[in-house]
C-alpha cells in the first residue's frame, strides 16, 4: 500500500550457456556424504545432488570401467575434487591451501597419481579402439545433461570457514574484571506490605502422573514390491527366449554374445526406470553376472561358440555320398565323423562346427585331404599339425597320405568354440 515496488526472487530455472553451466557446476559440486557410501561416496554424491538412485550411477561406472577403462579415472577425479559432508574443500584444494578437507595431503597426492596412472591407461590399454576417450566423453556429456536439467534441485548448503574463536569472557572467579550482572529482582507493589516468608500455607497435594498405557503392538509393515523388477525380469526372459529360438531357426545374428547383449540392454532399461520410479534394485544381482559373462564372451576367442544343431553326443557314419551332409553342427557334446565307409571317386567335402566339445574327424588312409582346422580354447591336431591353447592361429594344409598324390579328395572345415579338434587316419 506503501507504493513501494515489490521485488521478487527469481524462480530456478534453465542455465544460459555452456559456461555457466560449468561454473554453476563447480560451485554447486556434489558432496560426498559420510553414509550410504560404498568406498569414497562418489556415486552417492552424484544420486543424491541429482536425485538418481547411486546404484545407477555405480553401474554406469562399471560400465564405463569394462568398455573404455575410464571409469575408475573418473572416481579418483570425483575422490579429490568433490568435497565430503562438513568439509570446507575439496581434498585438491585443500593440498594447495583453499581450505580444510577431511582428505590429508599426503593421500591427495597419493589420488592424483593414481588419477594420471589410470587415465593414461584407459586411453592407451583399453581393449577397444578409442574406448577411453568415449567413456570420457560419455560421463561428462551425462553429467552436463544432469546439470542442465536437475542443477536448481538439491544444491548442497555452504560450509563456512572457520577462522578464529570467540575470547571466553566470564565473571570474576575466571578473569581480573567482572564484567557480569546479576539480574535485578523485579520489585512489585504488595498490598499486605508482609514478609513472604512468614505466610503459613498448606502444602499443595502432590499430583499423581497418569499411568503409562502398554504400548500397542505393531504388526511390520510390508515392503512394497516395486512391479518393475517383475515386469523387467519377464521382458527380459522373454528376449533371451526369442533370442534362442531365432538361434536355433538359423538366424546367424543371433549368437550368444548378441543375445546377452540385448538381455543386458532390458535390464540397463529396467534399473534407469526403476531408479526414477522407486524400486527395481534386485535387477543388479541379474545385471552384474550378465555383464561379467557378456564381456568373456566379447573379449575371448570363442568364436564358433553358437547355440544351434542340438546338444549331446553324436557318431556320424555315412555310407554313401547321399548319407554325407554338408554341415554337421552341434551346440554341445563330442562329434565323431567317420568318412572312411564312404566309397571312392568323386571329390567331396564336408564342414564340422561343434560349440563345447570334442570333435573327431576320421579319414581314408590314402585320402588327399585339405583341411581348415581351428578352436577357440582347446588343443587342435590335424594330420600331423598340432596348436594348444586360447586363440591360436587355424591348422591350414593339404596331407596327401602315406602313397602322395592320387588318393581320394577331400576337403574339411573342422570348428570348436571350446574343446579339441583332431583329424587323423584310419
Amino acid at each position: 500500500m506503501s507504493g513501494a515496488s515489490e521485488t521478487r526472487s527469481p524462480k530456478p530455472g534453465a542455465l544460459n550457456g555452456f559456461e555457466e553451466t560449468v561454473k554453476d557446476f563447480w560451485v554447486s559440486r556434489p558432496r560426498r556424504p559420510h553414509s550410504g557410501r560404498k568406498l569414497a561416496g562418489v556415486a552417492a554424491a552424484i544420486g543424491r545432488r541429482y536425485g538418481i538412485d547411486p546404484v545407477v550411477v555405480r553401474i554406469a561406472l562399471v560400465v564405463t570401467t569394462i568398455f573404455g577403462g575410464f571409469g575408475v579415472p573418473f572416481y579418483l577425479l570425483g575422490w579429490l575434487f568433490l568435497p565430503g559432508d562438513g568439509d570446507e574443500v575439496s581434498g585438491f584444494e585443500s593440498l594447495i591451501g583453499r581450505g580444510r578437507s577431511s582428505v590429508s595431503p599426503a593421500f591427495a597426492i597419493v589420488l592424483m597419481v593414481l588419477t594420471v596412472v589410470s587415465t593414461g591407461g584407459s586411453i592407451s590399454g583399453s581393449w577397444f579402439d578409442g574406448g577411453g576417450l568415449i567413456s570420457c566423453a560419455l560421463i561428462a556429456t551425462a553429467l552436463y545433461l544432469l546439470h542442465r536439467s536437475r542443477g536448481h534441485e538439491n544444491r548442497p548448503a555452504p560450509v563456512a570457514a572457520r577462522t578464529s574463536y570467540p575470547a571466553f569472557t566470564g565473571n570474576g572467579a575466571f578473569t581480573m574484571t567482572d564484567t557480569a550482572e546479576a539480574p535485578s529482582p523485579a520489585r512489585g507493589w504488595d498490598p499486605l506490605a508482609a514478609d513472604p516468608a512468614g505466610w503459613d500455607l498448606p502444602d499443595a497435594p502432590p499430583t499423581q502422573q497418569p499411568p503409562t498405557p502398554p504400548p500397542s503392538y505393531q504388526a511390520p509393515q510390508r515392503r512394497h514390491r516395486s512391479k518393475i523388477g517383475s515386469a523387467t525380469f519377464a521382458l527380459a526372459v522373454l528376449t533371451a527366449g526369442a533370442g534362442v529360438l531365432a538361434a536355433l531357426n538359423g538366424a546367424g545374428w543371433f549368437s550368444a554374445q548378441h543375445i546377452i547383449g540385448l538381455v543386458l540392454g532390458v535390464v540397463g532399461i529396467g534399473l534407469v526406470a526403476g531408479a526414477f520410479a522407486g524400486g527395481g534394485r534386485g535387477l543388479v544381482g541379474l545385471a552384474i553376472p550378465l555383464a561379467i559373462a557378456g564381456m568373456v564372451l566379447t573379449t575371448t576367442p570363442f568364436h564358433d561358440l553358437n547355440l544351434r544343431g542340438g546338444v549331446g553326443d553324436l557318431n556320424p557314419t555315412p555310407q554313401a555320398l547321399t548319407e554325407l551332409q554338408p554341415l554337421y553342427q552341434h551346440a554341445a557334446g563330442d562329434i565323431r565323423l567317420d568318412l572312411t565307409k564312404l566309397p571312392a571317386g568323386t571329390p567331396y567335402s564336408t564342414t564340422v562346427s561343434n560349440g563345447a566339445g570334442d570333435t573327431t574327424v576320421i579319414v581314408p588312409e590314402t585320402a588327399d585331404v585339405t583341411f581348415d582346422c581351428r578352436t577357440g580354447a582347446g588343443e587342435a591336431s590335424c594330420l600331423g599339425r598340432s596348436s594348444d591353447g586360447v586363440d591360436q592361429d587355424s591348422l591350414i594344409g593339404t596331407d596327401l597320405g602315406a602313397d602322395g598324390a592320387g588318393g581320394q579328395k577331400i576337403t574339411l572345415n573342422v570348428s570348436n568354440g571350446v574343446g579339441n579338434v583332431e583329424v587323423r587316419r584310419d
